[in-house]
């Protein structure tokens, strides 16, 4: 009994020790809260894919009342912001100078055709220059044409024979990018923690010349990582708990399935990024270096191979198979299922599994590299 009870109590004087160390470092607080915020409204507020307010010329070659009507309903969306001309040619510069998103050309028999129940055509002139926005421009215009011959009756019903497409989005109707990217940033700002602050805590020992006091002591290699990972775990929790608050009271994100689910599924994901920094901090011995590790090791793949800013779909081969190995790529499908669909298990258990695989297995290399110091 006299050997468990004294590892137990070695464990509870490092966990001690290192929270009071925490605590009394004003850095760890910058990682935990000042940078976590810093990227959360940087990825709410700053950043969207949402284009609002494309600034389009219509061209009016014959004005009529039925043009003008589509021009009062263009003129009256959020998408678009809209300056008329009867001539392509007073738009042509401003599209070339990238002044104008798009040029819209309403033809001289557009009214006419209308009236007679034929094809009205109407072009879309975008810049190619940027794809993005020209597929938006040309996206937006076809929905703006629809809901308004929808609401002249022109295409309120389907003709006998033909389908009538009508389109629904589940999880997310109002297309808001805020609600994945948001959480979506929360897995970067949990890597950064875990793999981060933990790396920085190990070498600022070995910068300041405590680790060599700490080797002098009985204390196990288990043990040393015990303590070493449970304040750091609880941080990254207090921190996750501010950035839910966050999402559902600042950024108005839905959080449709269980907290307690979203909870234990970050809990999984942030053993995985204490273990990496705790590993980092096997091979660095100055905080510098150990910061610079982690970017390149945890931050950056988590951030392009996460799947929540760039389609990992889309990417070449290898880094596809690449992307298997970033704990974010698990983390980030899960953490947005939870927040817009629910507690959609076919999602969370095999990202759940393969992370508790992932921690396992960086814990297990940590010990073995940590032990090489420590004996």
């Amino acid at each position: 009994m006299s050997a468990p009870s004294g590892r137990w109590r070695r464990i509870r004087a490092l966990i001690v020790k290192e929270t009071r160390q925490v605590s009394r470092d004003p850095s760890s607080f910058v990682v935990a809260f000042v940078l976590p915020a810093l990227l959360l409204f940087l990825f709410g507020f700053g950043i969207s894919f949402d284009a609002t307010r494309l600034k389009v010329g219509l061209v009016i070659e014959d004005p009529t009342p039925a043009s003008r009507e589509f021009l009062i309903a263009l003129s009256n969306t959020p998408y678009f912001d809209v300056h008329e001309s009867s001539d392509r040619r007073a738009f042509i510069d401003d599209l070339s100078a990238g002044k104008l998103n798009g040029v819209i050309v309403l033809a001289g028999d557009f009214s006419e055709k209308l009236a007679r129940g034929d094809t009205a055509a109407i072009q879309v002139i975008s810049d190619g220059s940027d794809p993005n926005t020209a597929a938006l421009v040309t996206g937006y215009m076809q929905g703006a044409w629809a809901s308004w011959r929808e609401k002249r009756g022109l295409g309120a019903e389907a003709p006998p024979g033909q389908i009538e497409i009508k389109a629904r989005f589940w999880f997310n109707p109002e297309l808001q990018s805020r609600r994945f990217l948001v959480p979506g940033s929360i897995s970067l700002i949990q890597m950064m923690i875990g793999s981060m602050l933990t790396a920085l805590v190990v070498s600022r020992e070995w910068e300041r010349g405590t680790m060599e006091a700490l080797l002098a002591t009985p204390v196990g290699v288990v043990e040393f990582i015990i303590g070493k990972l449970v304040p750091n775990f609880v941080l990254g929790m207090i921190a996750m708990g501010v950035c839910v608050a966050a999402s559902l009271f600042v950024f108005d994100i839905p959080l449709r399935g269980s907290f307690l689910v979203l909870t234990g599924f970050t809990a999984i994901f942030l053993m995985v990024a204490l273990s990496i920094g705790l590993l980092i901090s096997t091979v660095a011995r100055t905080q510098f270096i150990a910061s610079q590790i982690a970017m390149l090791v945890a931050f950056l793949p988590g951030l392009y191979f996460s799947g929540f800013l760039f389609e990992v779909a889309s990417m070449p081969a290898p880094l596809r198979v690449f992307a298997r190995v970033v704990p974010a790529y698990y983390y980030v499908p899960g953490l947005q299922t939870i927040f817009l669909a629910g507690d959609i298990w076919a999602v969370i258990l095999p990202e759940s599994l393969v992370l508790i695989v992932m921690a396992i297995a960086l814990f297990t290399l940590t010990a073995r590299k940590t032990r090489q110091r420590l004996d």
